[in-house]
């Protein structure tokens, strides 16, 4: 593939082609096969990665952290005190400022405008490490994981069940973009946003990927490859709690659900960190199907190709 990438932002898997898509998932490849073989690899030196976090996380900050430099380049950590946002400077300011210092930004925040308007202001490429829609890098991993396993994603399916989040929208985006089938299976009042769904469904057409919402986590399951699972309250969703672990009780990922597949082949994964209890039971989270450290390992790999691509 040759497809060029550079410059340009990610904010949504449904922004890429599907041409772009697989170059993120080869490259991703590409630069995990040279890591484990101990090969150097250095092509954004003297580059500088700006990485806005109003929403804290580990495995963003240290995935990311570490990839622009084994890359390289270097970070530099921007929290919420350490910019003016609070103090009534706009975002689109703050990134027409970034511009003239850095060589591309990470943002990690709540609310999804904002990084949409940080990228109509910034004249340098802006990657969406987590907004309250989407998580593409998240989503990006998790193909890559499963292609990585099977050695396919066509006529491959996944499961996700639980809340229709943020995590599930890029999933359905990925899945769209590969040709991935990704059955959303939850409960009244957790459904993805509609609009999300008719996008991966408009997308899917062009892979032929199914991309579907139903209730019943039995039903969802059935022939699944891969079981996917998300913690039922997202930060900034405490007040909830309760209900949610009411309506979302029956969609937990236990032995019983996993064993509904009808498949010993299918694997578990989650994007972490988990409520174990909850979403997942300890048997299944760290028993012989479960990838989901593989999942985590794999950011790492996923996001040093996405930054190699655009910078």
């Amino acid at each position: 593939m040759a497809v060029t990438m550079k410059g340009k932002d990610l904010i949504s898997i449904n922004d890429l082609t599907v041409e772009e898509t697989w170059q993120i998932l080869k490259t991703t490849e590409q630069m995990k096969l040279r890591l484990k073989s101990g090969e150097r690899q250095r092509p954004l030196e003297g580059k500088t990665l700006g990485m806005i976090f109003t929403k804290p996380s580990t495995r963003t900050r240290v995935s990311f952290e570490v990839a622009i430099w084994q890359l390289g380049g270097y970070a530099l950590y921007l929290g919420a005190s350490d910019l003016q946002l609070r103090r009534g400077e706009t975002i689109e300011d703050t990134g027409r400022v970034l511009s003239r210092y850095l060589d591309a930004i990470m943002i990690r925040t709540f609310d999804h405008q904002d990084v949409v308007d940080l990228a109509r202001a910034a004249d340098i490429p802006v990657i969406n490490g987590l907004t309250d829609l989407l998580h593409p890098c998240q989503g990006l991993t998790d193909v890559y994981t499963i292609y990585e396993k099977f050695g396919r994603l066509e006529g491959l399916k996944l499961a996700y069940v639980g809340d229709g989040n943020n995590v599930a929208h890029s999933l359905m985006y990925a899945g769209a973009k590969t040709g991935l089938d990704v059955v959303v299976a939850c409960p009244p009042g957790h459904e993805p946003d509609p609009r999300v769904v008719e996008a991966a469904q408009e997308a899917a057409l062009e892979t032929g990927a199914v991309i579907e919402v139903v209730r019943d986590p039995l039903e969802a399951v059935q022939g699944a490859d891969v079981i996917y699972a998300d913690v039922w309250t997202s930060m900034g969703q405490e007040a909830e709690r309760e209900e949610r672990v009411k309506a979302l009780t029956p969609y937990q990922v236990n032995p019983a659900l996993m064993a509904a597949t009808g498949k010993r082949s299918t694997v578990f994964m989650h994007c972490l960190p988990a409520h174990r209890g909850e979403e997942v039971t300890d048997e299944v989270i760290d028993g012989p199907a479960s990838i989901v450290f593989d999942q985590a390992e794999n950011r790492l790999h996923t996001q040093k190709a996405i930054l190699a691509l655009v910078m």
